[in-house]
């Protein structure tokens, strides 16, 4: 690297007294060379910057890389020519910093300088260094795209959306115990949900989910310690479901939904059905429920006779008594929840416990509200509700909350403190209603 520089120097008659020390040759190179950035020198003038990036020390690292932003307002083109060509060719360090470069200076460059044509330049390559990236580099060059005003419009979205259906691999089928499979679809469909719309569609992701990832959920490999896999996915999948188009296999997606439901979603103890035998007290899952209860519900609009035509009477029988059972806790439990928090602001809500108690009625608010659509006679996929990890959307002042009664269909609740997206929600044991008996809310490990 060194004696490139100073090869440079020589042929543009500006190295220095050959007996300085060699930081200062490349320093004093580094501030020169942006003025022979010109004409054809200054593809070669950016590659020697973008080179230089390798550089361990600080100041002269801050040096390239204020060299190469000030070619960069010169010749915008050339100058991601040169970095390009080292993110392509070059050194594995080389590029790791150049495209750090790209994705942290580049919505920092002045308007003029990103035109059409420039944009559309940082698109053609990016795709090609797409072809073989690690998952960091992925998660930057799309940082790099996303920021291009050229796909900011809906095709521009799609366009998006289309690079990260080739990195996902969404062709070929999941092998639920491969670790870099599995953590390759997680970044990918993060990457993927801020682009969905209702007119950039989410519908190869969410078929791809229900076909392969939903039958293996039990099998997935964690790729990162402690994270809670499956809650991850049914995380995305149901972020992703408002936004799914037209579906070719809706009821057999439907029914995986709907088996996967019933997994998590017990039915009552033996005692409570009038028999005198005495089972283990089920555990019920409010965070896996919340999201595949709402998943069903979006895709359910889709086929709103699913549950009438498409599901046998006894089966159904069977469905209504798990969610009544759910129900009927969630509604005792709700009140308990309200009652604990009620008069609290401020910092008292900020303490762990109470953080836990607020998504806790989130989190059954919203699960109690989309069982009672599904009561409906037909069910109905009316209601709307905030996904409890999601932040909400309107403010509104605090007003005291209303005590006892169940909160009737539809009504929202007034906006709480918000909270990390990721925790999960472990209830407390215990018997909770005389007329249902023991019942421990609880998750399984």
């Amino acid at each position: 690297m060194a004696a490139t520089v100073e090869e440079l120097y020589r042929n543009y008659g500006i190295l220095a007294d050959a007996k300085e020390d060699l930081s200062k040759i490349r320093r004093q190179a580094i501030k020169e060379l942006p003025r022979f950035a010109a004409g054809e020198n200054l593809p070669r003038v950016a590659d020697i910057l973008t080179q230089l990036l390798q550089t361990d020390d600080s100041a002269e690292f801050n040096q390239v890389n204020g060299a190469l932003i000030s070619i960069f307002k010169i010749d915008s083109r050339g100058t991601l020519g040169g970095l390009f060509s080292q993110i392509l060719q070059g050194e594995d360090v080389v590029r790791e910093r150049a495209i750090k470069f790209l994705s942290t200076k580049m919505k920092t460059m002045p308007d003029e300088t990103m035109t059409k044509e420039v944009e559309d330049y940082i698109f053609i390559e990016t795709k090609k260094v797409l072809e073989d990236v690690t998952g960091e580099e992925f998660v930057l060059l799309m940082r790099v795209l996303s920021g291009l005003k050229c796909l900011q419009t809906v095709s521009g979205r799609q366009q998006l959306v289309e690079l990260v259906v080739e990195q996902a691999f969404l062709e070929q089928a999941l092998n639920p115990t491969d670790t870099d499979g599995v953590d390759r679809l997680l970044q990918c469909t993060r990457q993927a949900l801020p682009l969905f719309s209702k007119n950039v569609h989410s519908t190869r992701f969410v078929t791809y989910f229900c076909e392969h990832v939903l039958p293996n959920l039990s099998m997935l490999t964690c790729p990162v310690a402690q994270l809670d896999i499956q809650l991850e996915v049914l995380k995305l999948l149901a972020e992703m479901s408002p936004f799914c188009g037209d579906m070719d296999k809706l009821e057999a997606n439907l029914m995986m939904l709907f088996e996967k439901l019933l997994e998590f979603m017990p039915l009552p103890p033996e005692e409570e059905n009038g028999e005198n035998a005495v089972s283990e007290e089920p555990k019920l899952q409010f965070s896996y429920v919340e999201c595949l209860l709402f998943s069903f519900h979006q895709l359910g609009k889709k086929l709103p006779d699913f549950l009438i035509d498409k599901i046998n009477a006894e089966r159904l029988k069977d469905f209504k008594i798990r969610l009544q059972y759910f129900a009927r806790g969630l509604q005792v439990y709700i009140r308990q929840l309200r009652v604990a928090l009620q008069g609290k602001t401020g910092d008292a809500l900020k303490t762990e416990e109470n953080k836990i108690k607020v998504v806790a009625l989130k989190i059954t608010n919203n699960i109690n509200v989309l069982i009672k659509d599904l009561f409906h006679n037909p069910p109905s996929y009316k209601s709307s509700v905030t996904l409890s990890w999601k932040p909400v959307q309107k403010t509104e002042a605090p007003v005291k909350r209303p005590s006892g009664e169940d909160m009737p269909t539809g009504k929202k609740v007034s906006p709480l403190p918000r909270r990390d997206a990721r925790q999960i929600y472990n209830p407390p044991s215990g018997k909770y209603s005389a007329t249902i008996g023991n019942f421990s809310y609880g998750e399984t490990d």
